[in-house]
């Protein structure tokens, strides 16, 4: 499985101390939990982003997206051409504030906004335990402190809702979601903000690493074509 991390790396130029919570940049973080002797992991940047093209998507089985600031910055033309390798099958794993990225938002068709406040403790609560992404996950997760998301959530009606996060300040966010756009499969999982620790937990990350093998496509990936389709029978 070859897997893409994108993370705009801007945070991480104006507040150093994000390196000391998640050495190597939060990409390089992700990294360093996701590679294994079957899982390949390249990363790319807001300065790198050039590097995301057509062969490079190609051989990309999972796009991990994970930006904040700089949504506007990347090119229409990058989301058009990854947009493009999602409904031939690509799997996407957006976190937490990709949520409004211009992919995310080009695949959900909605304009993705919620309520957002810092400094709240969440509990993340597993409500599809059978699904493979809540894999030996435990019933519930405690963060100390994570950015709040609260509902509304302007999404269309998820495939399926796998954790539900909810805050000490009363709010209630539907925190983990699936849908299918084409042959692709799509994840967005809440948690994340950059000068918090999520990614630290061992929970946290077999959340994402389940994901990532959850999106993995099964089959190779083809393009959905109008075709006239001749008779079988």
């Amino acid at each position: 499985m070859k897997v893409l991390i994108y993370n705009e790396g801007v945070h991480e130029k104006e507040n150093p101390e994000i390196f000391d919570t998640y050495p190597g940049g939060i990409h390089g973080y992700l990294k360093s939990f996701i590679e294994t002797e079957d899982i390949t992991v390249e990363t790319v940047t807001l300065e790198t982003i050039d590097k995301i093209n057509d062969s490079l998507l190609e051989e990309t089985d999972v796009l991990i997206w994970w930006g904040h600031k700089a949504h506007n910055d990347v090119k229409d033309e990058t989301v058009e051409l990854i947009h493009k390798h999602i409904l031939k099958g690509m799997g996407l794993v957006a976190l937490h504030s990709a949520h409004h990225s211009k992919i995310f938002k080009k695949l959900m068709g909605t304009t993705c906004n919620l309520k957002w406040r810092h400094d709240a403790r969440e509990r993340l609560w597993v409500i599809n335990p059978y699904h493979p992404i809540a894999k030996d996950v435990p019933e519930t997760i405690l963060l100390e402190e994570e950015e709040m998301y609260g509902e509304m959530f302007d999404i269309p009606q998820p495939d399926e809702v796998i954790f539900l996060g909810w805050f000490n300040s009363g709010e209630v966010f539907r925190s983990g979601c699936t849908w299918q756009r084409g042959y692709g499969k799509i994840f967005y999982f809440q948690p994340g903000h950059e000068t918090f620790s999520a990614f630290t937990k061992p929970e946290i990350q077999t959340i994402i690493k389940n994901a990532v093998n959850w999106a993995c496509p099964i089959r190779n990936k083809k393009e959905i074509i109008c075709e006239n389709f001749k008779g079988l029978e």
